[in-house]
């Protein structure tokens, strides 16, 4: 990225508040791409515990799979689940608040006697299906965050600061060339008067 100037104080000073607002943030944006980084780590744990809890529950459950088409469907259903939000490192999360679930009336003396465990099985699995996928939405936005900053830290780091330092000093050495031409004019002017002013 090419830093535009001009060869004057104007432009020096704007240069040297721009590399000042960056440098300045750069120790900020770095804290925040770490914490990003924690905070993605634990998320992916959670996930594949949830995952881990939810395939061993199926797992367990496999030996029961011919009573389960005796079970009635249509008997819970979920009614609505509550998400929140929480900011982490300033990224909107998600946060499983509870789910409701809907469960039908039924004659426990003409169903099978397991049907009321059956309804506990099938919460505790959806439970851990739902936690799974918010646990799983929530690392995607905070890796999506997390590589924004990175590249972030590393747009500052490895192209704008050495810009900014290198943009500022063209512009001072111009200065100072400019400065030096100027008094080496004036000598050869004042000795030329002087040459005069004898003569």
């Amino acid at each position: 990225m090419a830093i535009k100037f001009q060869y004057n104080k104007t432009s020096l000073q704007s240069l040297e508040k721009q590399l000042k607002v960056r440098v300045r943030a750069l120790p900020t944006i770095k804290n925040k791409e770490s914490a990003l980084r924690v905070e993605v780590k634990k998320a992916k744990d959670e996930t594949k515990r949830f995952e881990d809890e939810l395939n061993k529950a199926i797992q367990s459950y496999e030996s029961m799979i011919e009573l389960w088409g005796e079970f009635d469907t249509s008997l819970i259903s979920i009614e609505d689940v509550k998400l929140g939000i929480k900011k982490i490192a300033g990224v909107k999360t998600p946060v499983l608040e509870g789910i409701d679930y809907y469960i039908k009336e039924f004659s426990v003396f003409n169903q099978p006697k397991w049907f009321l465990e059956g309804l506990a099985i099938i919460k505790k699995m959806v439970d851990l299906a739902i936690n799974r996928e918010v646990f799983a939405r929530k690392t995607e936005l905070l890796d999506h965050a997390r590589k924004k900053t990175t590249q972030k830290v590393n747009l500052f780091e490895k192209v704008q600061i050495p810009g900014y330092e290198d943009a500022i000093r063209k512009i001072k050495r111009f200065m100072e060339d400019e400065d030096n031409l100027s008094k080496s004019a004036q000598k050869i002017v004042k000795t030329r008067q002087q040459k005069e002013a004898v003569a």
